[in-house]
């Protein structure tokens, strides 16, 4: 049973695998934002991933002319449709409070230099904090309103806003300190192997980094362009909905977004793109 097991899973990886034979290099370009913002998309590994990769590449170069293009330039860009969606909300007051956004933080564009730094340790819940939940504390806690849906519209959104106040702002997740434990579950969750197929998070985007699946490029698998247009769904797509579809492709049961293994392994996968640019809302495939 087990040799059949053992032949059938080598059988469902080879034919995940299939076409993955040709290395194609991600593209040598420079992501300049309208012209005038140059992010940083290459950049030398930070400690998560010493030993593992020598360079850490944004997902931008691993895509097309077209697509690269469409992200560089906010009016073509489908996702700064969201940002804009989100702007309304930032100003509209809500919940049992009366208030809005705006009426404790100021202008979205104040909170430039959050989403650099999430998930991050919150002191007085004593845990690790992702976007989300913050957001969420606010509504419930400031608001009197009632949560989003982790990955719903409203939410994707607003993310949305805070990651493209903060575009070209270099990630810097904690790794060490109270966040410790967490990230140790996260580093253990990307190795770990899942379902039928038997994938590791590693095993397409650092074993297989680079290499063609089917049509696709693997990329590192970066999250820092996230929230991400798709123009695959054509829709903003929330870093946990992309880890459920990931681990339901190795025909796994999934984990739920805001769930406490998907908070550990954002945690940890954000930390491996430690000193790349902020760029959301990127485009992708």
């Amino acid at each position: 049973m087990k040799r059949l097991t053992a032949t059938f899973t080598a059988g469902l990886m080879a034919a995940t695998f299939a076409g993955s034979t040709a290395l194609a290099d991600p593209v040598d370009d420079t992501l300049i934002l309208n012209g005038e913002t140059e992010i940083v998309t290459r950049t030398a590994a930070p400690a998560a991933v010493e030993g593992a990769l020598d360079e850490v590449i944004s997902g931008w170069h691993y895509r097309g002319t077209e697509t690269r293009a469409m992200q560089a330039d906010d009016f073509d860009n489908p996702g700064m449709i969201f940002v804009e969606k989100a702007e309304d909300l930032w100003n509209a007051a809500e919940g049992s409070e009366g208030k809005s956004c705006a009426d404790c933080h100021g202008t979205s564009e104040e909170m430039a230099g959050v989403r650099p730094v999430y998930p991050k340790w919150n002191e007085a819940a004593g845990e690790v904090r992702t976007m989300e939940m913050q957001i969420n504390d606010c509504r419930e806690n400031r608001m009197g309103a009632d949560p989003w849906k982790y990955t719903g519209g409203d939410m994707v959104n607003m993310t949305a806003l805070m990651a493209s106040v903060s575009r070209g702002m270099l990630v810097d997740v904690a790794t060490d300190g109270p966040v410790q434990s967490t990230w140790d579950q996260g580093k253990e969750l990307y190795y770990t192997r899942f379902g039928q197929l038997e994938l590791a998070c590693a095993s397409c985007h650092e074993a297989n980094n680079g290499m063609m699946i089917r049509a696709d490029h693997l990329s590192q698998g970066q999250i820092n362009g996230f929230p991400v247009y798709r123009l695959k769904n054509s829709k903003l797509n929330a870093v946990h909905a992309r880890f459920k579809g990931c681990v339901r492709d190795t025909r796994a049961q999934t984990f739920k977004p805001g769930s406490a293994e998907f908070i550990a392994l954002e945690l940890y996968v954000a930390s491996r793109g430690n000193g790349l640019g902020v760029e959301g809302p990127s485009v992708r495939n």
